[in-house]
This record gives C-alpha cells, structure tokens and sequence, in this order.
C-alpha cells in the first residue's frame, strides 16, 4: 500500500465504529486494493489513533466480509468474488458505451484534441516501460470521454460504482498481448472520436472494457 496522506483525527466518542466506517470508504474507493495488507502503523498515523481501536476496526470489517484475518499475520483487503467481478464488468461496459455514444455527438474538437495529447503521452509511457503513468494516463482519457457525455445522471452512477473495481481495473497487470490489444484499442478509441462514429465506438468500448476481465480476475479475484 502506498503511503497514505495525514487526515483530521477521529474523535474519540465511538472510536471504533468511526474507524471502521473510514476503513469502509477506503476499501470502496480502490484506495485499500483487493489482497493488499492492512497497514496498522500507517493507518493508526493518518487516523491518529492507537492501534487498539484500529483492531477493532478490523474485526468489525473481518465479520463483514471486507477484510480477512490473517494468523499472526495481521489482515488483509478480502478478494473481490469473481460473481462480483463479472457483474460489476458488465455494468461499467454499459456506461462507458452510452457515454461513447453520447460524447460523440457533444464532444468538442477541443476535448478531442486533448484526449489525443493524453494518449500520445500514454503510448510513450508504455514504451518507456512507465506503468504507473499509463495507468494515470488511461484513466483520464476514459474519465474525459465520460465528462464529454455531458450527462451528470450517468457520470454520477459511473463515480458512485465501488472503487474496488474502478482502481484495479487500470492497475492490473498484463501480459505483452493484451498490453497491445489495449493499446490498439485505445487507437482506434481517438479516430472513432474524431469521425464521431457513435454506434462503432460505444461497441468497442463495450468490448474494451469486458476485455478487462480476465486480467481482473487473475489479480484480484477469489482463489479458486
């Protein structure tokens, strides 16, 4: 896990349920990822807490499924189930393929243009082996042809939906062909934006998307 930034200390009136809820809304944003270790030291820091109430905290989550035990070894961010995977896949594909089909009939030649620099930059991250930019790179362009759609109601959905997906769908790892078949795709995202073809984009950004899955699964999906 990443180093988290200093937050306001909790108060003390129900310490541990305010604990949990912050460790809820980690969890949900993507910020605490699938498998990744709880950090106690790090948290009880941010939080400003000692790390009793913290464990606490943990068991909460543990008996509800977030958060697994670990034997000695502290716990962990629970795997999200593959029934999850696959159901929430499927809803993220239907939502970027209405706002594909949206933003090619109210995107500006602006936006496209800066969606086209955004790329380029992500094409020459990748080649410079820069996974970390790509992955920020690739985000932007799929959350600036959302912002085109100029529909508030479908960008609300799209943010509300658990970051558990959201997050790990641009961080995990690839194998070199679907690292091309990603990036071709991306290709041909930019010049069906410029042709504004919106049936042909939305269809591939459906695609695009559930082709994610197999790749989510193997990162961050339950063991089988």
């Amino acid at each position: 896990m990443n180093r988290l930034e200093t937050t306001t200390s909790i108060s003390r009136r129900y310490l541990h349920d305010e604990v949990a809820e912050r460790l809820r809304k980690l969890i949900h944003s993507g910020e605490l990822e699938p498998k990744s270790r709880v950090n106690e030291l790090e948290l009880a820091e941010r939080f400003g807490i000692s790390r009793t109430p913290l464990r606490e905290a943990i068991k909460i989550l543990a008996t509800e499924g977030l958060l697994e035990l670990l034997p000695n070894r502290g716990a962990r961010v629970a795997s999200i189930t593959n029934h999850e995977i696959d159901e929430m896949i499927e809803v993220v594909a239907g939502l970027e393929a209405t706002a594909a089909d949206l933003a090619c009939r109210r995107i500006t030649d602006e936006e496209i243009a800066s969606i086209e620099a955004l790329h380029h930059r992500m094409i020459t991250a990748w080649k410079q082996g820069d996974h970390s930019t790509y992955f920020t790179l690739n985000r932007e362009i799929h959350e600036a042809i959302m912002a085109a759609s100029r529909n508030a109601t479908l960008q609300g959905i799209y943010e509300g939906l658990s970051g558990r997906i959201q997050r790990t769908r641009y961080s995990a790892h690839k194998t070199p062909e679907q690292w091309h078949r990603a990036v071709n795709e991306h290709e041909a995202m930019v010049k069906l934006l410029k042709s504004r073809d919106a049936e042909n984009l939305a269809k591939l950004m459906r695609e695009h998307i559930r082709g994610k899955k197999q790749v989510i699964l193997a990162a961050y999906g339950e063991s089988t």
